[in-house]
Parts: structure tokens; sequence; C-alpha cells
């Protein structure tokens, strides 16, 4: 037995626990109240008028989309300078405010603040909170609009997002440049880099400075996923829904939209609002077969690719297939959603997954951890899911993805894994900025992590502060106040 996996043992014997025994426990995507039930069939039909949808909602007022239950304090590690963030330079004109941290900072900004989301991306230099009240704010590089303020200044401190409706903000989701946020009502609005149509609204404006409706008038939607340039949402029946750009197939739609606008100039055709991902399929050596409409129950997108798992725990795939990070066992884009049969093979269902730039996380019904993909440019491509052995026995309830990297909420500890960071994301300290395999952030042993949200170059973390010995780390943790110029 390796020296990591004994203590895990140990550790799990100390705190009565069998690691072996353990299973997931994921942090469920939000859903309907279980008392609004009957109100999904209202949303039956759909309305071709925005202000006929808005009439329904106020109709049916007990209607509710359910959010997180936890709430806890907020915690950066990573670079924090937001307009330099994944990026060799910082561009022209652009702050250059804004250090490393090596290690979790407790962000003061915040301290105060009861926070129940967090959301980031790989793809992102900024980030959202939503706090216990149902109030988004948004922090860092704000150069498309996509932090909603009514400008394109970048934001050192969180600030309220501008043109929201006065119902609880209960889900959000970034890109690389736009914002997608989901209101308790269902209703999804969005800000940010418009030209790929990613934010589904009416105005064909480039950028959109401040939160507006997206143009859909379906079920309710209990929750939103953004990739680089695309959009997908879901709706509370279990349809996906996506819009923006289709170059590789990540819409789902069996095209990539590609035409040629001219001689010599190649184009994709954009999908400008919320279009429902219908058809889904099985391949085999000899043939593609269709496959009954699943019930989509949650999903994650990568930069240029979604993972997606229905309520029988089966796993679909589709986008970008380079380095595997589909797990079909070859590199193929797929244009619609695509059965992975692996998970069908080891008879095992899928509860959780996680996707990064070029890789993918599941995690099956048992707790074992498999990655597909690549996730740094030096490491092992995976062609299909291939079991993560140094994450047998930890119980994973949050996956944060960064630009070559992960980190991960588990039991009372942070795991993190990844090489080639320098920002101080992985949280391990100055003189250890990555790690080629998975191991503990030592700062934060003993502290319950609620939720992980990672972006390009850096890292927050929802810490849990209901307990003696919770506030006792975190009064022990060093501080990070933003220096606002």
């Amino acid at each position: 037995m390796s020296s990591s996996a004994a203590k895990r043992q140990s550790k799990g014997k100390a705190n009565g626990v069998s690691r072996k025994k353990s299973k997931l426990v994921e942090n469920d995507p939000p859903a309907l109240s279980e008392e609004d039930d009957d109100n999904e069939d209202d949303y039956d039909d759909q309305r071709s008028d925005d202000d006929d949808v808005d009439e329904l909602a106020e109709d049916n007022a007990s209607l509710r989309v359910k959010g997180p239950d936890h709430i806890g304090v907020v915690l950066l590690t990573g670079g924090t300078n937001w307009d330099l963030n994944g990026r060799k330079s910082v561009p022209k004109g652009c702050k250059s405010v804004g250090r490393n941290l090596y290690e979790p900072h407790l962000f003061v900004p915040l301290k105060d603040t009861r926070v129940r989301f967090v959301a980031s991306s790989c793809n992102a230099s900024h980030t959202i909170f939503i706090t216990e009240d149902g109030k988004a704010l948004a922090l860092g590089r704000n150069e498309k609009g996509q932090l909603g303020v009514k400008d394109l200044i970048r934001r050192d401190i969180p600030t309220p997002i501008e043109g929201l409706p006065p119902h609880a903000i209960v889900n959000a989701a970034t890109g690389r440049g736009h914002t997608l946020l989901l209101t308790d009502r269902g209703a999804v609005y969005s800000c940010g880099d418009n030209k790929n149509s990613q934010c589904g609204v009416k105005i064909k404006e480039p950028i959109i400075s401040t939160a507006t409706r997206v143009k859909y008038n379906g079920p309710p939607i209990v929750k939103v996923g953004c990739g680089a340039e695309f959009s997908i949402i879901l709706d509370c029946k279990g349809t996906l829904y996506s819009f923006g750009l289709p170059e590789y197939g990540q819409l789902g739609h069996n095209t990539n939209g590609e035409y040629i606008e001219r001689a010599g100039a190649i184009n994709f055709a954009t999908i400008k609002h919320p279009k429902p991902i219908i058809t889904f399929v099985e391949k085999t050596k000899n043939k593609v077969e269709i496959l009954p409409k699943p019930e989509i129950r949650d999903f994650a997108c990568g930069t240029n690719h979604t993972v997606a798992v229905d309520d029988h725990k089966k796993a679909y795939s589709w986008g970008f297939g380079g380095y595997g990070r589909l797990g079909h066992a070859e590199p193929k884009d797929e244009f619609q959603p695509r059965l992975i049969k692996y998970f069908d093979v080891q008879r095992s269902g899928v509860k959780y997954v996680a996707c990064g730039p070029a890789f993918s996380i599941a995690i099956n019904e048992f707790g074992a951890v498999y990655l597909f993909g690549q996730m740094s440019s030096r490491g092992e491509a995976n062609m299909y899911p291939k079991p993560v052995q140094d994450l047998h026995g930890w119980n994973l309830r949050s996956i944060g993805t960064c630009a070559i990297g992960l980190v991960a909420a588990a039991d009372d500890s942070c795991i993190v894994w990844g090489s080639g960071t320098t920002s101080g994301e992985l949280g391990l300290g100055e003189l250890k900025k990555s790690s080629a395999k998975p191991c503990e952030m030592k700062k934060l042993d003993g502290l319950y992590v609620e939720q992980v949200a990672c972006g390009t170059a850096h890292t927050f973390l929802l810490a849990r502060d209901q307990s003696e010995d919770d506030k006792d780390i975190l009064a022990s943790m060093p501080e990070f106040k933003p220096v606002v110029s």
C-alpha cells in the first residue's frame, strides 16, 4: 500500500468512516421544489412573446427553482491579476494590479457575506458569486461586458450585476467572455460577448453589458452551463437546449454550421436562441443507432465539448474530440450526443461529471473516478475513461477545473492535480506550484469545503464555517484584500 493510500485509510478509521465504502455525495443541480411539481405543466405550451412568459411566471408565484442548500465563506488561491490570467502578458490599456496567491487566503471583500454558490470555468478569468439572499455579484475581467455592470472596466471587488429582475438568482455559469444567470423562476439572463450569439438574446449587439433575458419560452430552466463560446441550459423535464458557436459540433445539432462565406473564407452559422437537443445516438463499428430521447439530469461543459448524464445514469458526450476527451476511444468530433459505451460495458452508472479544456472527469455510482482526455500537454491522452487509482477511496463532492488541472472538495480536505500550473491555483505553496499526481492541499486539511470553482488560473473555494473547529482553521488563514486603483 502506498503512503498516501495508508494515510487515507488511517484517517478514515480515525473519523469512524470507511473510505472504501464511501459513495459520491454530489452537489445536485438546481431543481423544482417538490411542492411546485404541478406547475410544470403550465409551461408546456411555447409562447412567442416574452411578456406572456413574464406574466405566466407571475401567475405561478409559487414556482421555485432550488439552489444549493449549503452556505459558507469564500477562500481564494491563484492569480488575482484578472487581465493577465491565462495570458502571457497584460494587453495594452489593461490594469497590471494583482498578485499570485500560492496558498488559500480568506477573501476579504466577502468576509462578512454568506455565499451559496460560486461560478467560474476553465475558460474564464471572471467569477460570479451568489449570496445567501440570492443576489449575484461579479468579479474579474470585463473587456467583453461579461460582468454585466454597464461598462467594460474590470472589477477587483465583487459588484452587483445590473439588469436582473427582483427574483433570487440560484445558478450561474461563465464562458470565456460571457455569463449566464438563472433565477428561481426558471428564467435565464445573460451578458458579455455575443459575437457568436452565445448570449442568446434578441439584441444583435456583439457586447451585452447588462444582464438581459435570454430568448426562451419553454419549461422552467433548472441549470445553466457555458463553454468557451457556446451555452447550454437544462429544463425541468430533462431537455437540453444550446446556442452559440457550433464549430466543433458542441451544440449537439448534428452539424458544425460550416459554410463558405466567400472564396477562401469559411464561417460558421451560429445558433442565436436556445434550440433543443433532440437526437441521441449509440455508435458501433458498423452502424449508428438513434436512441430514445433521455431525460438529462446533469451536464458539464468544457471549452468545446459537453458531457451529460441522464436519469438512468448513462453518460453522453459531444463536441470537439481531440485527445479522447469524449471517451469514445477515438479523437473524432461528435456532432450529436453519443452514448459513452465504456460505462455500459462496466455496468456502472455515472453520477457526476466535470469538464476541463481537453479532458473530462466522471464519477460512477460506487465513487470511482475516471479521467478521459489529456490534462496537460505533457501528460498521457486517455482515449477512453480510465480509473484514477490515486483517488480511490476519496469521497469527492465538487470538482473545479482550471486550464491544466483540477481542484476537488473531498471529505475534510481538498485534492489537487495538475502539472505546469504556475499561478498558485492549486494552493500547494510557492515552492510546489503543481503536482503530476493527485495530492492533498495541506493548508486546507481538516476544513470542509462545500464547493470548488476554478478559472483559467485561479480557484475559489466555498468553505463551511459552522463548527468551532471550522472557525479556528479559518481564523488562522492569511487574508487577501485586493488593491483597488
